[in-house]
């Protein structure tokens, strides 16, 4: 009972808060100066009116500025909670005579309205309390009450949030990368067909059936992040710098087009990093575009006009991810499987050190994996041939399985080649 008893009042205890210092104080100055001009502009544009300001915005401070990446604490949920916990409240206070009923249904309402708009928000319990138990200035008001104050209010403080936050560069209102862009068919992208997926993380949260202050896109950020992590624990030691290729084919900026096309020919290659005229990395070039733009160079000219001599800078692309020597191979795994072919590595000084192809890093996961199920053979004293199963055959039908996670890159950062050009052709 003893036990029991310590651990049902350790639930009691307050949760870690994992934010760090300059996150609790932008949600300190936020709430000051959002509070302090919503109260403001409510005071001198509703003039004499009686309230102009209503207590429950504190409870919307704190969301907007303390914790703007719930979901409870977004556009939608501020404006159509506030607003539509106020009409229920102003209905209860004039449909059931008794405070108290009339409180606690108000409340309870609202909650219901929330859910079903998609608009939960906490503070709108308040407002809907403060419709019933306002006093005489506010049922004066009527349903107007939701329009001001507490619509006035709400909208001051959300653009005031807004601005804020954006200014702090703060994800506010939330908005999540666009998927990468795939082939159009009905797969999934390569790196959600064996790891985690959002389908598996639909099904989590199905079977757990209750509303989580999280978004999901957010849950999904973290999991993968989690992963990587645990990837990067593993594996961290092996760095673009180990598998890049060194001797790579390049083009400048002013080079004719066709020197470019007659590089991807000789080359085999579908890409090409462009320097500048300081030799610096400007882009990438890619063969599919080139040869796109001179179809539709030639469509134009079929009346037998010369075509206009095009340079690579007329097709290059310069906004292209890029690695760093020292960035551990992992982190480019998730984004290469899924949209990226190649990604050049390069330096603070954007000088090009090499690039990474798929088929650089499908052969640095692949010794990776086996150097893994070797030194795990190695300890539990089972195969260390890397295939599984002992045999050496590599047909891997025993029961060690090596796995790779999945890791994900925001900016995917150098190895001897021996074989000239040989990675790079894969690109």
């Amino acid at each position: 009972m003893g036990v029991a008893m310590k651990r049902w009042l350790s639930s009691f205890a307050p949760a870690p808060v994992g934010v760090n210092g300059r996150e609790k104080l932008y949600g300190v100055l936020g709430a000051l100066f959002g509070l302090f001009c919503t109260e403001w502009v409510g005071r001198h544009a509703l003039g004499g009116a009686n309230p102009w300001f209503i207590a429950p915005m504190g409870a919307s401070a704190v969301l907007l500025f303390a914790a703007p990446a719930s979901p409870l604490a977004q556009p939608w949920s501020i404006m159509a909670g506030n607003l539509v916990s106020a009409l229920v409240g102003v209905f209860c206070a004039q449909m059931i005579p008794e405070p108290g009923v009339a409180a606690a249904a108000a409340a309870a309402l609202a909650i219901g309205a929330m859910f079903s708009l998609r608009c939960l928000h906490p503070p709108g319990g308040a407002v809907a309390l403060t419709a019933v138990l306002g006093g005489p200035s506010v049922a004066s008001l009527g349903y107007g009450f939701a329009l001001w104050p507490v619509g006035l209010n709400s909208l001051i403080l959300l653009c005031i949030a807004v601005a804020f936050n954006g200014a702090l560069r703060r994800n506010y209102p939330r908005r999540h990368a666009d998927p990468a862009p795939g082939h159009h068919t009905r797969d999934a992208a390569p790196s959600a067909r064996l790891g985690f997926s959002r389908a598996d993380l639909d099904e989590a949260l199905a079977r757990r059936g209750e509303l989580l202050d999280i978004s999901k896109e957010d849950l999904e950020d973290i999991v993968l992040a989690a992963e990587l992590r645990a990837s990067l624990r593993r594996f961290g030691d092996v760095t673009c710098a180990d598998i890049m290729s060194r001797d790579v084919v390049t083009v400048h900026e002013q080079d004719p087009l066709d020197y470019a096309i007659r590089l991807f020919d000789k080359h085999r290659l579908q890409a090409l990093p462009v320097l500048d005229s300081a030799g610096r990395y400007a882009g990438m070039v890619a063969q599919g575009e080139v040869l796109a733009r001179k179809s539709r160079l030639a469509a134009k000219t079929l009346d037998g006009a010369p075509a206009p001599d095009l340079l690579v800078a007329d097709c290059m692309r310069s906004e292209v991810p890029f690695a760093t020597p020292g960035l551990p191979v992992i982190e480019l795994a998730r984004p290469m499987s899924d949209s990226l072919h190649c990604v050049p590595v390069l330096d603070a000084a954007r000088n090009l050190h090499g690039l990474v192809t798929q088929s650089d890093l499908v052969a640095a996961l692949y010794q990776m994996a086996v150097s893994a199920s070797s030194q795990s053979g190695a300890e539990t004293g089972g195969p260390a041939n890397g295939d599984g199963d002992g045999d050496g055959d590599g047909d891997g039908d025993g029961n060690h399985r090596a796995s790779l996670r999945h890791g994900r890159g925001t900016s995917p950062g150098t190895g001897e080649d021996p074989r000239p050009h040989a990675k790079q052709r894969a690109a």
